[in-house]
């Protein structure tokens, strides 16, 4: 059975060819990264933090066949316009209408009240 020391020791052991492998292997990474960067375009300042670059970027678009579309983040942002609320509660809640209804207006629904009480009307 091995003990606490004969594990200690395997772990040091793994911990120096794993440093060593770290070793061998730094310069050829360094070089990937360099390539890939180079390829993408990509600098130093691209890998910083938005806020330590003092700015946020814009969303990105991405050009396909001679159009540019959108990113899925870009969509969501623009897509997240507010909606004028449909139904207003006795406590002044609001609800647009749209997804699950709210938590209070089923309450009230179960209470055997219509949601067509609480409509604001246009």
């Amino acid at each position: 059975m091995t003990n606490l020391i004969d594990i200690q020791d395997q772990i040091e052991k793994l911990q120096k060819q794993a440093n060593e492998i770290k070793t061998r292997e730094f310069d050829k990474t360094v070089e990937e990264i360099r390539a890939k960067m180079q390829a993408f375009g990509i600098s130093l300042k691209d890998l910083q933090p938005a806020k330590a670059r003092g700015k946020t970027k814009a969303p990105k678009t991405v050009k396909t066949a001679g159009a540019t579309k959108r990113t899925a983040k870009a969509k969501k942002a623009s897509s997240a316009a507010t909606v004028a609320p449909k139904f207003r509660g006795p406590n002044g809640e609001t609800w647009s209408g749209r997804g699950l209804m709210p938590r209070w207006l089923s309450a009230l629904v179960a209470q055997g009240r219509n949601k067509a009480e609480f409509a604001i009307s246009a």
